[in-house]
């Protein structure tokens, strides 16, 4: 046990061992100081790799979870963007067959993507149809095309005099489907093509 003096401090008494403060060995304190800078730089770099990882998954979700545009609807069918118009007779070359007239007629596309006239036809049988230009031929949409039928009677047997026939059939195609669609010319087309028919067929018995 110390003892007390009255001029300086407690001395250790017999006997008693007076130690320091244990410190870590030096080697160890160095150990000690490097797994502490390890420790953050390994924390560190592990954020880092799942910042580097989460990043594109996050970029996907993003990319997947956007608003969607709307797909763009599909162009009309050829018969609902296009207009066939009557215009006026048309008097024979004189190198024509005998039994042969002609009309001319424009075909005007509204609308959408081009359409291509495949075929002009007519349904009786005792005539037949050519177009000028000469099918197929291609339209753009909003333009119009003047477009001569010529008509020739081949069996005037078979051909009504009063032309109760008015429809010209247009085969149409354009990106969207190919349709045959038959147009009413009007009753003016009508009367002359009945008037063609009977100058065709005038001596022939029906």
């Amino acid at each position: 046990m110390g003892t007390v003096s009255g001029t300086g401090p407690v001395e250790p008494g017999e006997g008693t061992e007076v130690r320091p403060a244990r410190e870590a060995p030096g080697p160890l304190r160095g150990l000690t100081s490097r797994y502490r800078v390890h420790g953050r730089r390994h924390r560190r770099t592990a954020l880092v790799t799942v910042a580097a990882l989460c990043a594109p998954a996050a970029g996907g979700y993003l990319y997947a979870s956007r608003p969607q545009p709307r797909p763009a609807p599909p162009p009309s069918y050829p018969s609902q963007v296009v207009r066939l118009a009557y215009l006026a007779p048309v008097t024979p070359t004189g190198t024509a067959p005998a039994g042969t007239f002609g009309f001319t007629v424009a075909l005007t596309v509204r609308s959408g993507p081009p359409v291509t006239v495949t075929r002009v036809t007519q349904s009786n049988a005792g005539l037949s149809v050519r177009s000028s230009p000469r099918a197929p031929f291609r339209i753009k949409a909003h333009s119009t095309r003047k477009i001569t039928v010529t008509f020739r009677a081949t069996e005037c047997a078979k051909v009504p005099r009063n032309a109760g026939f008015p429809f010209l059939d247009v085969t149409l195609r354009n990106a969207r489907a190919i349709e045959t669609h038959s147009f009413i010319l009007g009753p003016r087309y009508a009367r002359h093509l009945s008037e063609a028919l009977q100058g065709a067929c005038g001596n022939v018995s029906p």
